[in-house]
């Protein structure tokens, strides 16, 4: 059974180098070079729970306070960093105190780490737990900070955000906000650490992260906490910046949609939208397309996403479609399409999806939708690979028949290795 299993994994690795090999590649996306510095903000969870000691026998606000030292120490000089606190100064029962209670420990910019260690040294826990207040405070801090308050679109922006229980507000509900911030269309991640292995707090805090593309990890000793957030830090420097351009696709027909030029575009379509843009081609041009939709909200199991390009009149030139089952974060789908008229040519270009959600799942707003558009110039020939995904002329059907000898002769092995019996007879 063993030399059985090995033989079928070399048989899937021969067949899947062979199909690759019969499929064109483009080149890869040079890095976009950050303009503005990257920005993170810190925000720390000091409400009255982080006094329990139950992270490697000291206490959960020890283990952070020792934490956040370890990755002051280490900011990169190119990062602006910013500390926010919720839940560090009010301590009673006034639900409407409780759930504003929220501030900027250090301002956004660069680091005096010596000042930024004091000031987290001081913290003792204390109050609420007020995450989506927190969370909206921390967008505006990123927002003002360092001076670039009009050009945090051109740079990363990242939330960590460092909690040992849900929020105890309600409103607003920080899933609500964290979609909210995901529609600006601006470059904001937000990574959620969870110091309680508490079900609640770890569907919500991974929530949060699943909706603006970040992380959530469940920390369980001093160690992983300052590991991850330095790998956190990091991460906004090391990450190239690619901003999509906000852009409404039309929701009934070609001729009311956006004309767009290639680059990098971001939608939201509610469940049973599509989306209509427009694509002018010169002839000789080809036209690239890909569509990916975010499932940041709880989804049915069954989903697919279509990318469609027809003709203004409405005949289908091409398509691309992805389909799934089960739990995903992305499903993304992809077209060609060549033109080689004589004149220039109106490409209507629909993305659609067929997610879809229990009755207990919020709408609005709508999944979020990242369309890709690049036109370069068409091959010579007709492409060996068509815009639907399917593979036609005569190198394909050569790499057919031999695939299917090899397939045939290791078969063949695979079937004598497996009855020896039959072998010496």
């Amino acid at each position: 059974m063993i030399i059985g299993r090995r033989s079928a994994a070399v048989l899937c690795g021969l067949l899947a180098a062979l199909t690759v090999g019969a499929l064109p590649t483009s080149a890869a996306a040079e890095p976009v070079k950050q303009e503005t510095p990257p920005k993170v903000e810190l925000v720390l969870d000091v409400s009255g729970s982080m006094r329990a000691r139950d992270v490697g026998g000291q206490s959960r606000m020890a283990a952070a306070q020792q934490a956040f030292k370890e990755v002051i120490d280490a900011v990169p000089d190119e990062v602006r960093l910013g500390i926010r606190t919720l839940g560090a100064n009010y301590r009673g029962e006034d639900k409407r105190r409780g759930c504003v209670d929220s501030e900027q420990l250090y301002p956004v910019g660069k680091v005096d780490k010596t000042e930024a260690k004091a000031a987290v040294a001081t913290l003792r826990p204390t109050g609420w737990t007020p995450i989506g207040y927190a969370l909206r405070q921390a967008v505006k801090d990123l927002r003002n900070g360092d001076g670039h308050g009009d050009g945090d679109r051109d740079g990363t922006r990242r939330i960590v955000l460092i909690t040992d229980g849900e929020d105890s507000c309600g409103l607003p509900d920080p899933c609500d906000v964290a979609r909210e911030l995901a529609a600006d269309g601006t470059h904001l991640t937000v990574d959620t650490l969870g110091l309680a292995s508490d079900a609640k707090v770890r569907e919500q805090l991974s929530c949060i992260a699943e909706a603006t593309g970040g992380t959530y990890t469940a920390v369980q000793d001093t160690g992983q906490l300052s590991d991850r957030l330095q790998q956190l830090v990091r991460r906004s420097v090391d990450t190239p910046v690619v901003v999509p351009t906000v852009v409404e696709g039309s929701q009934d027909r070609c001729a009311d949609a956006p004309l767009l030029q290639p680059g990098l575009y971001g939608d939201r379509q509610k469940f049973g939208e599509h989306g209509w843009f427009r694509v002018e081609l010169e002839p000789g041009q080809e036209l690239r397309a890909s569509a990916s939709v975010l499932a940041d909200r709880a989804v049915d199991r069954d989903y697919g996403v279509l990318v469609r390009a027809v003709t203004e009149k409405g005949q289908e030139l091409a398509r691309g479609s992805g389909a799934g089952h089960g739990r995903t974060d992305v499903m993304s789908a992809g077209l060609r399409y060549p033109w080689t008229g004589e004149e220039e040519r109106t490409v209507c270009v629909e993305v659609s999806h067929s997610f879809s959600a229990p009755a207990s799942v919020k709408r609005t707003p709508g999944l979020p939708v990242e369309l890709n558009v690049d036109v370069v110039a068409a091959p010579d020939s007709v492409p060996d690979v068509a815009a639907f995904g399917l593979a036609r002329g005569w190198v394909p059907l050569v790499l057919l028949a031999v695939t299917g000898l090899v397939a045939g002769v290791l078969w063949g092995w695979l079937g004598r290795l497996r009855n020896p019996v039959r072998r010496a007879s």
